[in-house]
């Protein structure tokens, strides 16, 4: 968890990007790879995820003077606000956005056109990684929250104390989500085929890693677990 002197650094930061937008800046600059990750794992698709990526942070910028500050980072609200984007184009495209690995490869960006070394490593995991694609066709069958939870939990590993941050769910409740949520991944991994000996050894084991119902607010600050 952050030390006192690093959310009073980040309190700071916040007050001073509310002031100046180019302040925003180091908000930007210090969570765009992990929110970009995240929203690549949600919808494996790149060139979606950088829309997306943007969407979210021209969200935060826009609402930034509605944060409330609580002692809940700010990283938490910016995963809030990804959370909605993602589930937002999903209504939107009302199915995956790919159906094969091909799929994925297609959607690279030219070389030109490259984003940073780190995303540019993410990326090419994620196409390549056809445990991942079968997983991410599972978790779409899935309901929204639960595939925020799977996500948050195994793909960009957080813990259950970050995850009550971000979702504003008390972490006793996240766990017995997770449970379902898991038997709920296995069963689909089942129809496909694709599970290993254990839950413990599925696909959602071996993809890519990075650092209930109601929509999340992009307006306002994470309730504390």
């Amino acid at each position: 968890m952050p030390t006192n002197t690093a959310r009073s650094e980040e309190r700071d930061l916040i007050a001073r990007s509310k002031r100046d937008p180019e302040a925003f800046g180091q908000i930007y600059d210090a969570h765009f790879s992990r929110i970009f990750r995240y929203i690549l794992y949600r919808v494996a698709d790149v060139a979606v995820s950088e829309d997306l990526a943007a969407q979210t942070f021209t969200k935060a910028l826009e609402h930034l003077g509605r944060f409330r500050w609580t002692g809940i980072s700010i990283s938490a609200w910016l995963y809030r606000i990804a959370t909605n984007e993602v589930n937002s184009h999903f209504r939107r495209s009302a199915r995956a956005t790919f159906t094969d690995i091909e799929a994925v490869l297609d959607r690279l960006p030219d070389e030109e056109n490259r984003p940073d070394q780190e995303m540019e490593a993410a990326e090419r995991q994620v196409a390549e990684n056809q445990r991942f694609v079968i997983l991410n066709q599972c978790m779409q069958r899935l309901k929204p929250e639960a595939q925020t939870l799977l996500t948050l939990r195994y793909l960009n590993k957080k813990r259950f104390a970050e995850i009550a941050e971000i979702l504003g769910v008390k972490e006793g409740t996240l766990r017995m989500r997770n449970k379902r949520a898991l038997e709920k991944l296995r069963i689909q991994l089942e129809k496909q085929g694709a599970e290993d000996e254990s839950i413990g050894r599925s696909p959602i084991q071996h993809t890519p890693t990075g650092c209930e119902g109601n929509e999340l607010s992009a307006e306002t600050a994470p309730e504390s677990a």
